[in-house]
């Protein structure tokens, strides 16, 4: 058995194209007009990083589901998972009282989302155990100091008072829509990777479906209140994009808001209508808050990825795939 993470995204035009390249930096301009392809590194054939693969999966499922668990006040519930890692929450939340919500509509999502998470990471351990292969330890998890990093940095300022997703609801939807068009394109991105078609291949479309449920559900939830102040005088929607920018910038482009000129944008996808995928190193840039392309921990994995000894090698290889 496998697993399979999020991804879903909507049509990019050139007026987001060009704006995905402005946030690359003039770097990435000048690549983009070099005429001598760039090699990719690729996996050696007939090697299988199958339970590589599961691994990264199972890191960010940790991390998914400490964030959705916490919000519902069922920390406890991943805390009994995979070890004794720290997960830091931000001061004066514990994660044991749910969060106030302003509508039960969105109180009974968050729960179904929760349980999903939750439901992934125990899915990804049995797999692996099946498989006969090493299952990563829950890795320390930042869901405080990150936060806050992660929105100073998209909206190129200090906030005051800082980002804090268990604050409110809407902070609480902002919080989820950072995590969740990366797990789509994560999981898109691993498929290709993948030996073992009939069932690591298999469960993991199975878990990027949901996870691209998942996306656009947090997607409408915002675009509901896109007008709405987030900050005093900043509009939800300027918030959202700001940190698709952000993820753009530094996770290969691959991102848009809630809002393409002018209209609705809950479902992220191509020119095609195709998700898209990105590879482990950058998601990895995405989730350590890393703007080098090279970090192996920070942001909300301070002390990085929980990776079995085994399989370091293979992580490497992963973690090396532009």
């Amino acid at each position: 058995s496998m697993n399979g993470k999020k991804l879903f995204s909507k049509a990019m035009n050139r007026r987001n194209l060009l704006g995905s390249v402005g946030v690359l930096g003039a770097g990435a301009v000048l690549a983009a007009c070099d005429t001598t392809p760039t090699p990719t590194p690729e996996p050696e054939p007939n090697t299988n990083y199958d339970a590589a693969i599961l691994n990264f999966a199972l890191n960010l499922e940790y991390l998914e589901a400490a964030f959705y668990l916490a919000a519902v006040g069922r920390i406890g519930e991943i805390r009994s998972i995979g070890g004794n890692a720290e997960i830091r929450l931000p001061t004066g939340f514990d994660g044991n009282t749910a969060i106030v919500f302003d509508n039960d509509a969105v109180r009974q999502y968050a729960e179904e989302i929760a349980q999903d998470e939750l439901d992934h990471v125990v899915f990804i351990r049995t797999a692996l155990a099946g498989l006969g292969a090493p299952v990563a330890e829950r890795p320390v998890i930042d869901l405080g100091g990150a936060f806050a990093a992660a929105a100073n940095a998209a909206v190129k300022t200090t906030l005051s008072p800082a980002f804090n997703p268990f604050a409110n609801e809407l902070f609480f939807l902002h919080g989820a829509f950072i995590f969740e068009d990366v797990g789509v394109t994560a999981y898109k991105g691993a498929a290709p990777l993948i030996t073992d078609a009939k069932t690591v291949l298999a469960k993991s479309a199975g878990i990027l479906s949901v996870e691209a449920y998942h996306s656009g559900e947090i997607r409408t939830l915002l675009y509901q209140q896109k007008d709405v102040d987030a900050y005093p005088g900043v509009k939800v929607e300027a918030v959202v994009k700001a940190i698709s920018d952000l993820r753009a910038a530094v996770g290969g482009g691959k991102d848009q808001g809630i809002v393409v000129d002018g209209k609705a944008n809950i479902v992220v996808a191509d020119q095609n209508g195709v998700a898209f995928s990105r590879t482990p190193r950058e998601v990895a840039n995405i989730v350590f808050l890393d703007t080098t392309g090279a970090a192996l921990k920070g942001g909300f994995y301070p002390d990085g990825l929980s990776i079995p000894a085994d399989l370091a090698d293979d992580f490497a290889v992963l973690l090396s795939l532009k």
